[in-house]
């Protein structure tokens, strides 16, 4: 039985993908490689919409994370961390290991930060250096109104952060139209790759408060990965075979278009949840992602016994809840390759799991034909 990965990273890799990471690998410090990291840098900022440079790291996300805090502020410099799920803890954590100041913007699970509480806080705050935020919140499904949120800073001496790493190439984020100063992604979620790289875009602005900053840095070091960048190199070594591989997922990606990609997701995103609305569930998030669903478990079933069922019994895998949603919430990716085939096929292993663990309040494949009978984009 073929393995379906539906989890909100890492995702499944497309075959095409596979076989490129199965070739010998060169050498990084060739023409050769040069010229692939050239397109590849093109076409991550198409991915990224923007003109600006866009970083490649060997790293997790959480790496590119860290140098975003530690590339553009100073010792106990104040930022705005937007605090609605385990991403936006994640900023709070980097932020305080580089000793700065923080104002917390923090509300609820599944909610979404409040433009009026916002901007009420940048008043108060006048010397504010940034504001740290999420495209996706990965925790909870809940994408944020970044457009908004960059409309209260845009002409600010402020840098505004959005960790996009589960969002990009599904959930719409134009960086430069919208004026998003520093945009941080990672490869193993909408990018469909195994994990290892990490991404960030550095507008001009960030490039100037990148020049000012006096916190600690080497691996991470913004100005030496831009210096080698106008060299189509790397300061380091690479991860040769992620970034060729990445030239083919973005050449595919770049064949359907990011704007057609994100209105299929869109589709698919909608028909998850109506899948799950069939079924008599309900959903966590109040403004939900194109990039994940989540979705509250019935009374008297915990979360980790669904997706341990489903993993072990019918070879698909979900996600449950972090933190103290642990057990009160599933998330369902619709992202990268993941396709409606899949999500019909988790759908439908989905009601034989929740039938077994008790639940029964649905007619007994609805939720499949709802999401096969969405239509192709």
């Amino acid at each position: 039985m073929r393995k379906y990965l539906l989890t909100p990273g890492p995702t499944y890799i497309p075959s095409l993908i596979r076989e490129v990471l199965a070739k010998e690998i060169i050498h990084h410090r060739t023409q050769e490689f040069r010229d692939i990291l050239k397109e590849v840098h093109q076409n991550l900022k198409k991915i990224f919409c923007t003109e600006n440079p866009v970083i490649i790291f060997t790293s997790s996300g959480t790496g590119a994370m860290e140098a975003a805090v530690s590339n553009f502020l100073s010792y106990k410099g104040k930022v705005i961390v937007i605090n609605g799920g385990k991403f936006g803890q994640r900023w709070k954590e980097i932020a305080q290991s580089y000793k700065l100041e923080i104002v917390e913007y923090k509300f609820n699970w599944g909610e979404v930060p409040s433009l009026e509480v916002l901007d009420e806080l940048l008043k108060k705050n006048k010397d504010v250096k940034a504001i740290f935020t999420t495209l996706c919140e990965t925790s909870t499904g809940t994408v944020y109104d970044i457009k908004e949120i960059a409309s209260l800073v845009k002409d600010k001496d402020i840098l505004l952060v959005v960790d996009a790493i589960s969002g990009l190439g599904q959930d719409e984020l134009l960086t430069d139209e919208w004026g998003v100063d520093v945009v941080v992604g990672a490869s193993q979620k909408g990018l469909m790759l195994p994990p290892g790289l990490s991404f960030i875009s550095v507008s001009p602005k960030a490039e100037r408060f990148m020049n000012s900053s006096d916190l600690p840095k080497y691996y991470f070091d913004l100005k030496k990965a831009l210096k080698s960048y106008f060299n189509n190199d790397t300061p380091f070594t690479p991860s040769v075979s992620l970034i060729i591989a990445l030239k083919i997922a973005l050449e595919m990606m770049m064949k359907e278009g990011i704007k057609q990609r994100w209105k299929k997701f869109s589709f698919l995103a909608s028909a998850t949840r109506n899948a799950a609305l069939s079924l008599g569930l309900t959903l966590f998030s109040k403004r939900p992602s194109n990039s994940v669903t989540a979705i509250n478990v019935p009374s008297g079933i915990k979360a980790g016994d669904l997706v341990k069922l489903l993993r072990k019994k019918y070879k698909i895998s979900i996600a449950q809840g972090q933190a103290e949603f642990k057990d009160r919430i599933f998330r369902i990716a619709h992202m990268g390759a993941i396709d409606r085939d899949d999500l019909t096929v988790c759908f439908s292993f989905l009601e034989k799991s929740l039938e077994e663990l008790g639940y029964k309040n649905f007619e007994k494949g609805i939720s499949s034909k709802i999401i096969q009978e969405t239509p192709d984009v």
